[in-house]
């Protein structure tokens, strides 16, 4: 069993202890989940930030979502001639959703 402190600081963080970090793999900009139980007891799992994902999604989708939130007279559904149109354009293309996309410099 592994033991390690640390303190709150004025503005309630803290530094992760480096035993803590190890245990859980984690590194910089990973996340950290908790898991409080009615006793009190508190569990900490690390999540890998996945270094495979774009970095600028999760930031547009947020806008994204703010942006609905604010001004949902804004949504308009896809009308038929839009939906036929998209189905012009992607009904001879295969797509494969577990496919690595290629490089931009291939």
């Amino acid at each position: 069993m592994l033991r390690a402190e640390s303190t709150l600081n004025d503005q309630y963080r803290t530094t992760v202890p480096a035993i803590v970090r190890r245990a859980l793999g984690i590194g910089k900009r990973d996340k950290i989940r908790y898991v409080v139980h009615p006793n009190g007891e508190v569990v900490l799992s690390g999540i890998r930030v996945d270094s495979e994902a774009d970095p600028a999604l999760e930031g547009f989708l947020a806008l994204l979502n703010r942006d609905c939130a604010k001004h949902p007279e804004r949504l308009r559904a896809l009308d038929a001639a839009w939906v036929n149109r998209i189905q012009t354009l992607v009904q001879n293309v295969d797509v494969n959703l577990d496919d690595t996309l290629p490089d931009d410099d291939a």
